[in-house]
């Protein structure tokens, strides 16, 4: 299965694009890739609807917010649609209001004067250069997880320059560009299969920002950044999983003359307990038992992320026995719900290889007792155990 596209690159916009910035984006992908522009095409079809799968999530505060930390796979059941059995008519249903009625939810797109252009059409302001996104690991230890943790890293980065404060201008001076009188795009008359339309592409003069700089800043040569270094605090929420990636928003490079930061990516790598295995927000510890223990009943202590604790064994515990200790396992991540994971315990007896003589008489008196002669219905019991185990 191809890797997910992030939603803000489907939908050509920055991370930090507001509201109505991501829905003319996804107003102009819609266009752009619907069904009626593009009979029969398939990857168009797929193109139309990512865009909407994208925008499902963008446009939602809270989904977009957990997206802006955990990426992907903070989406689970509650992100886009993609691969969730919606058709186009959905797709219609959910966001056709934003076409202005002309994208009903028979797929068909009436006529294009409310679209504005397939170009971009209408109004657009210049645009802000975005700083480039950053990746740190971060190791942490299973109590870490449990409990949240608080990382400090010194990043070597991108950051604004202090002597223009990141204007790129000398003395702090810039002028409207000449080509693109301060708008950051140029529009040019194109003939399209629906006649003389207008579109719009980025200034390349000034780069899409609307203004240039005379005389640039000695330090940063017009760029508005240098290189340095900042103390970036990361906190880790409690119940993340290896291989989690954590979205910092705002820490990454600066941006170009006053542009938008970029991010800092954190991989998570959880450490390997030394007793402690987890499934899912589930810990699983496995206990061996010795037969003494088994057979007679007693205590036995256990490992837990909070220390060690003390269970009570019933007598005549069979191999193959689990104990759940209801809420000692790990919190569920914040964001995709409540409460806590068990701690699992599973039970094995330790046979002795050795004994000695006076063990061995032992033994040889309890052979002929029928108490340590299983019955069928124990025999069925743990020959069913058995296949469970490997089925």
């Amino acid at each position: 299965m191809a890797e997910k596209r992030d939603y803000y690159e489907v939908l050509g916009v920055q991370k930090g694009a507001s509201e109505d910035e991501i829905k003319k984006a996804y107003k102009k992908m819609a266009i752009k890739y619907h069904p009626d522009r593009n009979p029969g095409d398939k990857e168009a079809e797929e193109k139309f609807k990512e865009a909407a799968e994208a925008y499902d999530v963008l446009r939602d505060p809270d989904k977009r917010a957990r997206y802006d930390q955990f990426g992907h796979a903070g989406m689970g059941g509650a992100g886009g649609f993609g691969g969730q059995g919606f058709d186009m008519n959905d797709i219609f249903s959910m966001f056709g209001d934003i076409f202005g009625g002309h994208m009903g939810g028979g797929g068909g797109f009436g006529g294009f004067s409310g679209f504005g252009g397939f170009g971009g059409g209408g109004s657009r302001g210049a645009q802000k250069h975005q700083g480039g996104d950053l990746r740190l690991k971060v190791k942490l230890t299973l109590e870490e997880v449990a409990k949240g943790a608080t990382k400090k890293f010194k990043v070597k980065k991108d950051v604004t320059c202090s002597h223009c404060h990141g204007s790129g201008s000398q003395d702090g001076k810039t002028e409207s560009c000449g080509t693109c009188h301060g708008t950051g795009y140029v529009t040019r008359q194109v003939n399209t299969m629906f006649g003389r339309m207008q579109q719009q592409s980025v200034c390349n003069v000034c780069g899409g920002q609307g203004t240039t700089i005379k005389n640039k800043c000695s330090h940063c040569s017009g760029t508005g950044v240098v290189s340095g270094e900042e103390v970036v605090e990361v906190q880790i929420p409690a119940g993340v999983q290896d291989g989690m990636i954590l979205t910092v928003q705002g820490k990454g490079n600066a941006g170009r003359n006053n542009g938008y930061a970029g991010d800092i990516q954190v991989y998570v790598e959880v450490e390997q307990h030394s007793e402690l295995s987890r499934r899912d927000n589930d810990l699983v510890y496995n206990l061996l038992l010795d037969l003494p223990t088994a057979v007679l009943g007693g205590p036995a202590e256990i490992p837990t992320i909070d220390g060690r604790v003390k269970i009570k064994i019933e007598p005549g515990t069979q191999p193959g026995k689990t104990v759940r200790l209801r809420g000692k396992g790990l919190p569920a991540l914040q964001g995709y719900g409540y409460g806590y994971g068990d701690l699992i315990v599973n039970i094995s007896i330790y046979i002795p290889e050795t004994l000695t003589k006076e063990e061995h008489d032992a033994f040889e008196k309890m052979k002929g007792s029928d108490s340590f002669k299983p019955s069928q219905t124990t025999k069925n019991s743990f020959f069913q155990k058995f296949k469970n185990l490997f089925s």
